[in-house]
């Protein structure tokens, strides 16, 4: 059976890395996870923009068929060697040459009701 669903180019605007909590608690951070419903392996590219200086583009991650795939943005070995500062405001774009689905989402600690939540995409 072949899933259609998906698409290859996705957006999402509001990346923002919290501060880390205290040593003990779950890390702040934010992920995006990559789905590939799709019967062949999705080869995807992760554009990363930024209010104040030029973009860093085609960060190269691969998705196996029938598989997901979660990246941690405050962690290097999972976006290419880029790391993004805390606090810094950017956005994503990520391209793949299958249909795929992408969610964003961001665990928030800094608050005593630590909450978990997705972000707003567009795609085409």
């Amino acid at each position: 059976m072949t899933m259609n669903g998906g698409a290859k180019t996705w957006y999402f605007p509001d990346g923002y890395l919290p501060e880390k909590s205290k040593a003990g608690e779950m890390d702040a951070h934010e992920a995006l996870m990559l789905f590939n419903p799709g019967s062949e392996e999705a080869n995807v590219k992760i554009d990363v923009y930024f209010e104040n200086h030029d973009p860093v583009k085609d960060i190269v991650v691969q998705v196996d068929a029938e598989r997901v795939k979660a990246l941690r943005i405050d962690k290097p070995s999972d976006m290419g060697g880029l790391k993004i500062p805390e606090l810094t405001q950017y956005a994503l774009r990520v391209r793949a040459d299958k249909n795929i689905v992408v969610q964003f989402g961001r665990l928030d600690t800094t608050q005593n009701n630590m909450a978990y939540y997705t972000g707003a995409s567009y795609h085409e």
